[in-house]
């Protein structure tokens, strides 16, 4: 009987490190922040709670359009993994997937986000969801990460789109305050990933990747730090007012928008990476409560 159940356990256990190898190329940390913005999108454009099976479909097609962007990613840089530090496990680069099947794998759930979406949702959704990935693989992926320090600006605007998903699948179409969710989450990403990449400048210099830490000095990454959070804090202003939206949401914004700024403040100042990584974290908090505030302020005056 011993001589069964060890094996079988070997088994078990492979091939549950085989899921997670794979679960792994999905990045799921990222899709947790991107799946952050759609729900409170979602009540905003319903002004209420939305149907409780739209919501999980529009999340399931949202994680799989997410998660095979992120695979296609890691396929299309699996040379720069080997080398930077802070990529070296991932799947790909410790062979415990190999790239012809990662690459199968990315198309697989991308063409299964769009089929999900379109017959659970609606197909402006699932367009849209695709159509991100596209601009992520090949605008930024592709183009811009290795040509260019404004490839996080530009290439951000792929992590912006769960917001148009989340209003088009409940509206079947697009509008301003979607529009300006969207800037906000555009205008959000610079400091955001600036901020990180700060503590793995020497990383992105080794591999080339002209990533605006690596290729400048940390005081002038701190200045455009600044520039883009108080920029935000605008943004976010004008969408109460293009969105109608209560008290709630205008003092969030304006509280968590002051503390952004004073962090950029405090990074510019002390211009370490500690201070930047305290800018990076804050900027998770930021982004969940602003979003999560939207929600609140829609459901407070509604009901």
């Amino acid at each position: 009987m011993a001589s069964l159940v060890l094996p079988l356990r070997g088994q078990v256990r492979a091939r549950a490190l085989k899921l997670r190898a794979y679960l792994a190329l999905t990045k799921p940390r990222i899709i947790e922040l991107l799946l952050v913005t759609t729900v409170p999108t979602m009540v905003l454009a319903a002004r209420g709670l939305p149907s409780g099976w739209l919501v999980l479909e529009t999340l399931i097609g949202g994680s799989l359009a997410a998660g095979g962007a992120n695979a296609y990613n890691m396929y299309f840089d699996r040379d720069i993994d080997k080398v930077m530090g802070r990529t070296q496990k991932r799947p790909l680069v410790t062979g415990e997937i190999s790239p012809s099947a990662a690459l199968v794998f990315a198309t697989v759930i991308e063409l299964a986000a769009f089929v999900e979406l379109w017959l659970g949702v609606n197909l402006l959704s699932a367009v849209l969801a695709v159509s991100a990935t596209a601009f992520y693989v090949g605008v930024y992926t592709l183009w811009l990460k290795r040509s260019s320090s404004q490839n996080i600006v530009i290439g951000g605007a792929a992590g912006a789109v769960p917001v148009l998903v989340g209003w088009a699948a409940v509206t079947d179409r697009l509008a301003w305050p979607a529009v300006l969710l969207f800037a906000v989450v555009f205008v959000w990403t610079p400091p955001h990933f600036w901020a990180l990449a700060v503590r793995y400048r020497e990383d992105y210099a080794s591999v080339k990747v002209p990533m605006l830490p690596a290729v400048t000095s940390l005081e002038k990454t701190a200045r455009q730090i600044v520039a883009y959070t108080v920029v935000l804090c605008v943004v976010t202003l004008v969408f109460a007012w293009v969105a109608d939206m209560g008290p709630v949401y205008i003092a969030t914004a304006a509280v968590m928008g002051a503390v952004f700024v004073y962090k950029g403040l405090r990074l510019h100042r002390e211009l370490t990476a500690k201070a930047a990584m305290k800018v990076f974290g804050y900027s998770i908090v930021y982004l969940f409560v602003l979003f999560a505030s939207v929600a609140v302020d829609v459901i407070v005056r509604r009901y």
